[in-house]
């Protein structure tokens, strides 16, 4: 679902546009629409202080243009550092302390970072998948919503007269709600909002369109069709996303990876995940890797060769139950001197996900 308000004028949409076109084009489909959304805001920030990339005074303040997005990613989904040296190279900001939203700003995240052992990954995948079935996963029935309540923080280049540095946006609590179809949807997240009320991202959107579900954008009911046979799943996923991400093992692994945040895959579905997950070459084992709010658990990670980043999932050591995501910064890249190893580009931790009764209703209000 990739809806968006119509709260933005043709010019500002416009140059986001051109923007993310050019910065975006060998990243994952998954993440397209949260540095989409990332840029934008900064954007948004840019023109509330009166300024443009060139220096010169903006005529309106406009408004950040909003989406669904798929972390996230998911899923908030990741900061990618070509996306974000991007936006610190184009965009001069006032370097004041709030976000549109109101998300304060502070010193760029970092951590150790954890040793990888590839060894115990097919055995840890197995142990995840076997736990996934065992568990209770209720059914979403037409007119009830998915409940995703998250804690996401995330590292970025903030550019201020003309100098760079790293900064973080503060941990923060994000909402998502979305029918079963994936028609109609609400989101709070004060790093991407203009109000605390949040912000509809029911369909069609502001042109019509009512995209259909795909594996980077997917609804429950999509979710529900989906092979169970581990094979073919990857089979899929390597097919439907040809041609995006660095490489196709990385994007394979990322996809899996947005499926497990913000979303709600059925209970067949979740084990046949972590046994495609298995099979993908150059994923790893982290034994010790920390969520948002500080759980530590063990991860299951592959490294982007391309980026230096690895991608982490976390899950709870005795359960096996999955806690959230972190991206780290294991290698340099060559021409980028902020974002160095150890640097935790972006962290999300799953605090409640649930099957509601109503829109913006949470699991302790629904009937």
């Amino acid at each position: 679902m990739n809806a968006n308000t119509s709260r933005q004028n043709a010019a500002a949409r416009e140059e986001g546009d051109q923007l993310f076109d050019r910065t975006t084009r060998d990243l994952p489909p998954g993440r397209h629409q949260f540095h989409k959304e990332r840029m934008m805001a900064q954007i948004h920030e840019a023109r509330q202080t009166g300024l443009t990339a060139a220096g010169t005074k903006a005529t309106a303040p406009a408004k950040a243009r909003r989406f669904r997005l798929p972390r996230p990613a998911i899923a908030l989904p990741a900061l990618a550092a070509t996306v974000a040296a991007v936006i610190g190279a184009v965009l001069v900001t006032s370097g004041g302390p709030a976000r549109p939203g109101g998300v304060a700003t502070g010193p760029a995240l970092t951590t150790t970072i954890g040793v990888a052992n590839a060894e115990d990954a097919p055995r840890l995948l197995d142990e995840i998948a076997l736990a996934a079935a065992d568990g209770t996963h209720p059914v979403a029935r037409p007119g009830q919503y998915i409940y995703i309540e998250s804690k996401t923080a995330d590292t970025f280049v903030r550019t201020v007269d003309g100098e760079s540095s790293l900064a973080s946006h503060a941990l923060h609590t994000r909402q998502v709600w979305q029918s079963p179809d994936g028609t109609k949807g609400w989101l709070i997240d004060p790093a991407v909002n203009d109000g605390p009320e949040g912000e509809t991202l029911s369909l069609p959107d502001e042109q019509g369109n009512t995209p259909r579900a795909n594996l980077n954008a997917p609804s429950y009911d999509y979710l529900a069709k989906l092979t169970t046979d581990p094979d073919t799943l990857l089979a899929k996923i390597y097919k439907e996303t040809e041609g995006h991400g660095n490489t196709p093992d990385q994007q394979a692994f990322t996809t899996i990876g947005d499926l497990l945040g913000e979303s709600y895959p059925p209970a067949e579905l979740v084990p046949a995940l972590f046994k495609a997950a298995a099979k993908i070459p150059g994923v790893v084992v982290v034994d010790d890797a920390v969520d948002a709010v500080g759980r530590r658990g063990v991860a299951v990670a592959r490294l982007d060769e391309t980026s230096g980043q690895r991608e982490e999932w976390i899950f709870d050591k005795k359960t096996h139950h999955y806690l959230g995501e972190r991206i780290v910064q294991v290698n340099r890249v060559d021409g980028d001197d902020l974002i160095r190893p150890g640097t935790v580009v972006f962290t999300s931790a799953i605090m409640k996900r649930a099957i509601v009764d109503g829109i913006r209703q949470t699991p302790s209000h629904s009937g």
